[in-house]
C-alpha cells in the first residue's frame, strides 16, 4: 500500500486527505440522519398527552427543543400556541428553514470531495505523462523501466481519484435524498401540530392515531 502512495506521487497526499475527510462525513451524517433520532415518529402524540393532561411547562418545552431536530421545530409551535394560526407558521417556519440547513451540514463538502478527486486524479496523470514524455526526450524509449515511474503515476492518481470520487458520490446522493424525506416528515408532522392545537384535526393517541 505505502508502495502505491509513493508511486502515486505527491498528488496521492491530497487524495488520500480526502478520502479521510469523505469517511470521516459519511460515518457523521449516518449517525445525525437516522429516522429515531430527527423524527421520532410518537412526538406529536406524546406533546397532546402532556398538554391534554396540563403537565406541558416550560422545562417540558425547553426538554423537547433540545430532544430532536423536530422537537426544536415542535417546540417553537408550542411556545406560540397563544397566537393566531399564522403567527404559529411563520415561527415555524422560519425554525423549520433553520433546521432544513443543519440536516445538510456537510453534504457540500461530500459532494465537492465527489467531484474534485477525479479531477486530482486526472492531474495525477497529466503529471505522469509529462513525466514520461520528458524521459523519452532526454534518453529515448530504450529503457523501460526509466518510463514505468510516469506512467505508475498517471494511472494510480486515476485509480486513487475514481476510487474516492464514486463512494463519496453515492453516499452525497443517498444523504441529500434522505435529507429531502426527513424534512417533508417534519413538515407533516408540524402541521399535525398546528391543526391539534388550532381545533382543526381531532386529538391523536401517543402513538400517532386518532383517539
Amino acid at each position: 500500500m505505502l508502495e502505491l502512495v509513493q508511486a502515486g506521487g505527491w498528488l496521492m497526499v491530497p487524495i488520500l486527505a480526502s478520502s479521510v475527510l469523505a469517511l470521516a462525513i459519511i460515518v457523521e451524517r449516518a449517525w445525525m440522519l437516522r429516522r429515531a433520532r430527527v423524527a421520532p415518529g410518537d412526538l406529536v402524540g406524546r406533546i397532546w398527552k402532556q398538554a391534554r393532561a396540563g403537565s406541558l411547562s416550560e422545562d417540558h418545552i425547553r426538554a423537547l427543543r433540545n430532544h430532536s431536530p423536530l422537537g426544536r421545530i415542535l417546540a417553537v409551535g408550542l411556545l406560540n400556541r397563544g397566537r393566531d394560526r399564522q403567527v404559529m407558521k411563520e415561527a415555524i417556519e422560519e425554525t423549520g428553514r433553520a433546521v432544513a440547513h443543519d440536516l445538510h451540514r456537510f453534504l457540500n463538502a461530500l459532494g465537492t470531495i465527489a467531484a474534485i478527486t477525479p479531477l486530482l486524479g486526472l492531474l495525477g496523470t497529466v503529471v505522469g505523462m509529462i513525466s514520461v514524455f520528458t524521459t523519452i526526450t532526454a534518453l529515448g524509449v530504450g529503457d523501460p523501466a526509466e518510463l514505468a515511474g510516469g506512467i505508475s503515476q498517471a494511472l494510480i492518481t486515476t485509480a486513487a481519484g475514481l476510487s474516492v470520487a464514486i463512494p463519496s458520490l453515492i453516499f452525497y446522493r443517498f444523504f441529500r435524498g434522505k435529507v429531502d424525506e426527513l424534512i417533508v416528515v417534519m413538515e407533516q408532522e408540524a402541521v399535525k401540530l398546528v391543526e391539534i392545537l388550532q381545533g382543526e384535526r381531532p386529538h391523536v393517541q401517543a402513538g400517532g392515531a386518532p383517539e
